[in-house]
């Protein structure tokens, strides 16, 4: 009950405070080629329920019938406003409506595609339990991911076996340590991080056991 009252009024702040450089945002993705402004994007639920994401629209239009759904930091798919939005999570932003509507909780574990639940063993099932969020310690660990990934060959391929299972780990890591006061910790090491810091104990990931292209 206090996570929802306080998932409530975080995200009615945030759209209101947020407000004004959204819609800077938004007029900038539509100058630079004309396309829609959000990417909304499938993503299964609590109790397995889908539901659409919101996301500032970081790629070229039609981005997923040109390559695949990972990406890395020199994805030529990713546009000039994109790869700034990027950097500083900002492409996020949007989701604050999934928080305030009830698909999403401020912190918890990020919500995944159909076909990556799909292949979830009994014990990643009981994430579904969950109302996915903005942000976890995955997102912490892995707020670099993009730049992880650059320079593989194959970034899904490579996301799955080297990324993927971190995730799904430190995933099950906040369903049982989760609190109100762990909430409100990683809501600031959130923010820390986006500002340059590494507060989170777990650190960045590296990119030392990364298989890298020969070109990279």
């Amino acid at each position: 009950m206090i996570k929802r009252v306080f998932d409530l009024a975080a995200s009615s702040a945030g759209l209101i405070v947020f407000s004004p450089v959204s819609l800077i945002f938004a007029a900038l993705i539509k100058l630079e080629d004309g396309g829609p402004v959000f990417y909304r994007g499938v993503r299964v639920g609590r109790n397995g329920r889908p539901f659409r994401i919101f996301k500032f629209r970081t790629m070229v239009r039609d981005a997923e019938t040109v390559g695949g759904s990972s990406t890395s930091g020199d994805d030529s798919r990713i546009t000039r406003v994109g790869r700034f939005l990027r950097r500083y999570k900002l492409d996020e932003l949007p989701q604050l409506l999934n928080v305030l509507w009830g698909d999403m909780s401020m912190v918890g574990p990020r919500p995944q595609v159909p076909w990556a639940v799909a292949g979830y063993s009994e014990t990643e099932r009981e994430l579904l339990k969950l109302r996915p969020g903005i942000t976890d310690y995955a997102s912490l660990r892995f707020h670099n991911e993009g730049e992880i990934l650059r320079g593989t060959p194959d970034p899904d391929a490579t996301y799955m076996e080297k990324i993927h299972p971190e995730k799904m780990r430190l995933a099950l890591r906040y369903a049982r340590e989760q609190s109100f006061l762990l909430d409100c910790k990683i809501l600031v090491w959130t923010l820390l991080t986006i500002c340059g810091a590494k507060p989170f104990a777990g650190e960045s990931a590296d990119r030392s056991d990364i298989p890298r292209s020969q070109t990279s």
